[in-house]
């Protein structure tokens, strides 16, 4: 990977690790949380889209043409990767309310990039290296120090098991829209943001008649919300905008997805420093093999 890589897949980590914190804190409001911090990146992002969108209308070349304009297949793989996404947002919302941050947040960042890497080698034919294999397993190794505190045995505690299992499946997730995005900016040249956009839309489609259907309610939890759902707005698609970019250019998404999860450590630190969650040696020890994980992937 070049170093513009790794530097785009690093700062999206600690973007992705900040709106994360925003989300946490903001959990029990729920679906209405999603559909206001959607509504808020639609806005935020529009103005980027219309320049795409503008910049394709009075492109000279087809080659630019088609690097801006999505085509028909490019359009389906966006509102497949919408629903995703909406089934992802909705599923990280309902864990938080669930179980700790530092929990959920590191099972399904770890997961979600096994299941990508496994993807990409077999649906994208990239090549595997060795230093890239050994630096997933630390960052795999890693995240499950840092989620277990290194007793193995509270994944099946009633606290544990939660968030294990609201880990794995938002993981999954993460790993199917990973895959889908990566083969709509690779192989289809859809533009990032129009992607992320798109997205967001679907959400706001798909979620505001529920909303209008309790106005009152959906007030009532919105209340005290609004500049943690503008944050996440604005933060949420820029890291993953971000992390799309690197991918567009060349990048090896067997690569990219490992690297990105560096937010887990940021993640987790966040966690224990902010909301007080539990920390211990096994954690930073953790942190300490993420981090490794990440040295071997930059040089592979």
């Amino acid at each position: 990977m070049t170093l513009s890589a790794i530097l785009l897949v690093l700062c999206a980590a600690f973007l992705h690790a900040g709106w994360n914190l925003l989300a946490k804190r903001a959990a029990q409001a729920g679906p209405v949380f999603v559909l206001a911090y959607s509504a808020c990146a639609c806005l935020i992002y529009t103005p980027w889209v219309v320049w795409i969108f503008w910049r394709s209308h009075i492109a000279e070349s087809a080659a630019d043409l088609d690097a801006t304009g999505p085509s028909l297949t490019g359009l389906l793989v966006m509102v497949a990767s919408g629903l995703i996404h909406l089934a992802y947002n909705l599923c990280l919302q309902q864990g938080y309310a669930k179980a700790d941050l530092s929990v959920v947040y590191p099972v399904a960042r770890g997961t979600g990039p096994l299941l990508s890497v496994l993807g990409a080698f077999v649906l994208l034919q990239e090549p595997a290296s060795l230093t890239g294999i050994a630096g997933m397993l630390c960052v795999v190794t890693g995240i499950v120090l840092i989620a277990s505190q290194g007793r193995l045995a509270m994944f099946w505690r009633p606290e544990g098991r939660t968030g294990l299992l609201w880990g794995l499946l938002t993981g999954s997730l993460i790993a199917c829209y990973t895959l889908t995005d990566a083969t709509a900016v690779k192989l289809l040249g859809v533009a990032p943001v129009l992607l992320e956009w798109v997205c967001n839309l679907m959400r706001v489609a798909m979620l505001a008649p529920l909303a209008l259907k309790n106005r009152h309610l959906a007030g009532q939890r919105m209340r005290g919300h609004w500049r943690r759902a503008a944050g996440i707005g604005l933060f949420s698609p820029l890291a993953y905008i971000l992390v799309l970019t690197a991918i567009a250019h060349g990048a090896p998404l067997s690569l990219v997805a490992p690297l990105r999860e560096s937010s887990m450590m940021v993640g987790a630190l966040l966690g224990m420093v902010l909301l007080k969650e539990a920390v211990g040696p096994a954690r930073l020890a953790g942190c300490a093999i993420l981090v490794l994980g990440v040295v071997l992937l930059s040089g592979s």
